[in-house]
């Protein structure tokens, strides 16, 4: 995972047809960019766009690829302040296993 459309190929991947999320999530990257996972929808949809969400973590790039690695531990990445979250926290924790390689 290195680029916006890496990151997103593989979320599509691991969220599959039914995620079991439930709910619309965005991730939002900055200036890098978004992906929107629309898990209230099954098939579920992931895409580039931007829209409203129940939840929106905003993270940099590079702290979601070192997390995703495994090298940076989502609840410091939270405490430190590398990651906010908008919305429901629950489905942020859901949205973790999706994340991971």
């Amino acid at each position: 995972m290195s680029d916006l459309a890496t990151i997103t190929e593989k979320i599509k991947s691991s969220v599959g047809e039914d995620s079991g999320l439930g709910k619309i999530v965005k991730l939002d990257f900055g200036d890098a960019g978004k992906i929107l996972i629309n898990a209230a929808q099954v098939p579920n949809v992931v895409t580039n766009d931007d829209g409203a969400a129940d939840t929106t973590v905003i993270i940099g790039l590079d702290d979601l690829i070192s997390m995703a690695k495994g090298q940076l531990d989502p609840m410091m990445a939270f405490m430190q302040g590398k990651m906010k979250i908008l919305g429901d926290m629950s489905v942020a924790q859901k949205l973790a296993p999706l994340l991971k390689g």
